[in-house]
């Protein structure tokens, strides 16, 4: 019997499954840049949004601090790709809804009635007059901090005041702990746990928050 060798040369398949792996990478590295510039995109639209709707808050003479997502992201949190959150009192609620208005922008009143809702070029952006831990008053616009925010000076809410509105709005039709558990991985070290531990007392969802927060040893347990 002769010999395959040399007769009927055998091909190995290497340089085949070399290529398509290196194809495979090549395209995976590409759709993660087009994700990565995508979302950077994004996240500079919200950026601008806010400093359209601050300014436009400013011009009708409405008090109002940053909150939510981006709040925490002045402080070296996480990039949010949700909306923007300005915090303003109960009485401003109208005079700021009839300032994006007159800019030509889309506002709608829903009927929960603690928020109305603002369209800033494709971006959601909420005016929230009642947070789930109460109105908004001038004790919170007092404590604020001034901050430098995308080349825009402004008042951020405190960390502790966002988290408590923010753990205190998880509920049984909304039981999502991954937000708040990432803001509290990232910026521990600047919240006052036990403020907002107390603040939050009343709610079966903070119990449940501050025992994972132990358990993953985020925040040490009471003393």
């Amino acid at each position: 019997m002769r010999s395959r060798v040399g007769s009927e040369a055998w091909t190995s398949p290497a340089p085949a499954i070399l290529t398509t792996v290196s194809m495979f990478h090549v395209r995976c590295g590409r759709e993660t840049a087009q994700a990565m510039t995508s979302g950077e995109t994004e996240f500079r639209g919200l950026l601008e949004a806010m400093k359209r709707a601050g300014g436009l808050l400013n011009e009708a003479g409405v008090p109002w601090v940053l909150g939510g997502g981006l709040a925490c992201w002045a402080r070296g949190g996480p990039e949010t790709e949700h909306d923007v959150d300005f915090l303003i009192k109960p009485e401003d609620a109208d005079r700021a809804q009839q300032a994006f208005a007159q800019a030509g922008l889309k506002t709608e009143r829903p009927p929960e009635g603690w928020l109305v809702k603002a369209w800033v070029d494709d971006v959601l952006v909420d005016l929230i007059f009642e947070p789930q831990d109460g109105p908004v008053d001038d004790d919170l616009l007092a404590r604020a901090e001034e901050l430098e925010v995308y080349a825009m000076r402004m008042k951020v809410a405190r960390l502790e005041d966002v988290l408590t509105q923010k753990v205190l709005a998880i509920s049984e039709q909304q039981p999502d702990f991954s937000s708040v558990l990432e803001l509290a991985r990232s910026l521990r070290e600047q919240v006052d746990w036990e403020e907002v531990r107390e603040r939050t007392r009343d709610s079966p969802f903070a119990k449940a928050y501050f025992t994972l927060l132990e358990e993953l040893e985020i925040v040490p347990a009471p003393s």
